[in-house]
């Protein structure tokens, strides 16, 4: 090791220590033992450009262990990101673009938000199987426009989380050759040594996985470190593990224990550690001069990197104009003009689930929105969720068909690797009873904001015969909790497809669930369902000039809601029916609106085969909620929709009932 890559790496490490000490909250240990790989990686092998880190051919680096962020944003700082001195000095602060944990679209640099343990190894693995398609897709021979690497550091808390298991696993099967992941080997985690709770052989395990594995003993030689990644570049069939047994907290008079983990060192285990590694005591904050004069590399070779490759993709416009633009038309993540006008337009004289509905409607754009891609977790056939003719990404990465097998969470996490990949809109499917498996992912969607789709079918007790452990109650709840989580529950085929559209439109994640039954279909020439839908939620039964009532319903529940308005009003009571698909969209809409779909003064009705909790929101105190509090019931479905309430009849009824009770409580008011 040179004098410089030395001085280099102690630069990083005590800016780390430094920004950790301020804050007073953090974790040195990491940033302490991977300085010298996260150095080699950044300086010396990753091709990026810190001046454009959009540029979309860089390298991608996922920080798996997210705790260790003040080793990437003093990295980032060397490198020329957007990454201040300053910034270093606001870590954990309010409103700095150094967060605890790196976080997408806070750090100019950062590829994927991580932290919570393994998600970032899962996102990695998404991010290499979108730079698998798409060089399949856009590459010609003599121009790789698409040709890069995904890196990535984890640690023992990553590999100990099953859903690393479950990316690694399917990352074998799909041969995914330029991924790199570096497993921080230092024996030590949170509670203590590793030998109290995770003892097997990591590399034998990841060779069964069908990876490229190797050992390098010592994690501050950077030759042995450089000569492991050469080697995992020359396999071009496997993704590649290299286990560097590093020293937690190194230098640092509490090296090797966890003590140095997670809690910035006391002013003297800092000033002891800097004595130790032969840096200045009294400089805080400290790059010498011979140092950033050393990193200025890395921003000249970026600059080339992206400048060949600018003139790469410009001889390849000419010659392949049509894939040229439909890159960067994906790139930028527009859909094609025109595009929606393939979606079809049911007629009303069959009734059809709304997951068949889903299949017909994708296989209708798809020819039109090629940057689609996904599958489900070894569910394909009920969930209906493949393209036909789409190809099979496992036989040819050009297949926009992908088998997650049974991976809820590993999919769900590798949907939105690939989404913040960019150049793809891709999604994962599976029954909507398991997003209990899958919901961290769905959490990192919406936090990093990138544009996933979830497909989630069968998603009521009208399951039927699978009985409670399939039947989701509690979910849509659960998920529509979620901050900027946008939300899709549609009645029938039409307002399915006004969903998808959606749902491509927005560049947002979301989340669609899909009826397995069959269901009636909404007359599009009568409603203008689209921009209903856009709304979240929209008038489809008015019930004359001046109703007595409104119920409110989402999804297939839609039908037995219009069934019981037609009763009630045999029986004098107008009804109005308001479909509401998305509260996330209605939620979007001015006061004015949401006042025109709810008025004060009708009493509401919800009906929802769900938790009823959120709904009093709509419906006031003094209205009613038709929901399940309790969990379903083995038997076809029909007949548990029925006997748990949701059969027009009895729809009928607690309207009728609330009707009465209000009109009682007014009586009485004006009485006094």
């Amino acid at each position: 090791m040179s004098d410089i890559e030395q001085l280099s790496i102690n630069t990083i490490r005590f800016l780390a220590v430094d920004a950790v000490d301020k804050a007073n909250s953090g974790h040195p240990g990491a940033p302490l033992g991977d300085a010298p790989l996260a150095y080699l990686l950044f300086h010396k092998y990753m091709r990026h450009n810190p001046a454009n880190s959009h540029w979309s051919n860089r390298d991608r680096f996922v920080l798996s262990n997210g705790h260790a962020s003040a080793l990437l944003y003093s990295v980032l700082h060397l490198s020329g990101y957007k990454v201040s001195i300053e910034d270093l000095q606001n870590f954990r602060q309010w409103g700095s673009n150094t967060p605890g944990h790196p976080e997408r679209g806070d750090t100019d640099g950062v590829e994927v938000t991580t932290g919570p343990l393994g998600q970032g190894f899962a996102m990695a693995v998404g991010l290499a199987i979108a730079e698998k398609h798409l060089a399949a897709t856009y590459n010609k021979p003599g121009f790789d426009i698409v040709d890069h690497y995904t890196y990535g550091i984890c640690g023992d808390g990553d590999l100990m989380e099953g859903i690393s298991h479950e990316a690694a696993s399917l990352a074998g099967t799909l041969k995914l050759g330029k991924l790199i992941f570096f497993y921080d080997d230092n024996l030590i985690s949170l509670d203590g040594p590793t030998d109290l709770s995770f003892t097997e052989d990591v590399l034998k395990r990841f060779e069964a996985y069908h990876w490229h594995v190797q050992k390098v003993g010592d994690g501050n030689d950077l030759n042995a470190i450089a000569q492991a990644i050469e080697a995992a570049k020359a396999v071009k069939d496997k993704p590649s593990l290299i286990a560097v047994r590093t020293v937690i907290g190194y230098g640092s008079p509490i090296a090797g224990t966890n003590k140095v983990h997670g809690e910035a060192l006391k002013p003297a285990e800092a000033a002891e550690t800097k004595k130790n590694l032969g840096w200045p005591e009294d400089k805080f904050f400290y790059v010498p001069d011979e140092v950033r004069k050393h990193w200025e590399e890395v921003k000249e070779k970026g600059a080339k990197y992206e400048a060949e490759w600018s003139k790469l993709f410009g001889e390849y416009k000419k010659q392949f104009p049509e894939l040229a633009e439909q890159f960067e038309r994906t790139q930028a993540g527009k859909l094609k003009d025109g595009w929606e006008k393939t979606i079809p337009v049911f007629p009303t004289d069959k009734a059809v689930a709304t997951r068949n509905a889903g299949n017909l409607i994708m296989n209708a754009f798809v020819k039109q929105v090629p940057e689609l891609i996904g599958g489900a977790a070894d569910l394909t056939a009920s969930t209906k969720t493949i393209v036909k003719d789409g190809g099979n990404f496992h036989v040819d990465p050009k297949g926009v068909n992908i088998w997650y097998g049974v991976r809820e969470f590993g999919m769900c996490a590798m949907v939105n690797g690939m989404a913040a990949h960019g150049g793809v809109i891709p999604y994962g499917s599976t029954f909507f009873v398991f997003t209990d498996y899958a919901k961290p992912a769905l959490r990192m969607a919406a936090i990093m904001h990138v544009h996933s789709i979830f497909v989630f079918t069968h998603d009521s007790i009208a399951l039927g015969e699978d009985g409670p452990t399939h039947q989701p109650i509690e979910h849509l709840m659960a998920l529509r909790a979620v901050p900027e989580l946008t939300d899709f529950r549609p009645a029938d085929a039409n307002e399915t497809a006004a969903v998808w559209r959606l749902a491509l439109e927005r560049n947002k994640p979301s989340w669609i669930a899909l009826s397995r039954q069959d269901l009636p279909v909404l007359d599009a020439a009568q409603h203008n369902i689209y921009e209903g839908v856009k709304r979240g939620a929209y008038i489809v039964e008015k019930g004359g000039d001046s109703p007595d009532l409104l119920i409110v319903a989402t999804g297939a529940e839609l039908w037995p809601s219009l069934g019981a308005a037609a009763q009630l009003k045999k029986e004098g009571i107008a009804t109005r029916v308001v479909s509401m698909p998305s509260w996330k969209l209605f939620e979007e809409q001015s006061e004015d609106y949401k006042a025109s779909i709810f008025p004060d003064h009708l009493p509401k009705l919800a009906v929802e085969a769900g938790s009823p909790i959120g709904w009093w929101k709509y419906v006031g105190r003094h209205g009613d909620v038709i929901g399940l509090e309790r969990f379903g019931a083995s038997a076809p479905g029909k007949v548990v929709l029925e006997k748990l309430g949701f059969g027009a009849g009895n729809i009928a009824t607690r309207g009728k009932a609330l009707v009465e009770r209000v009109r009682k409580s007014e009586a009485a008011l004006a009485g006094k």
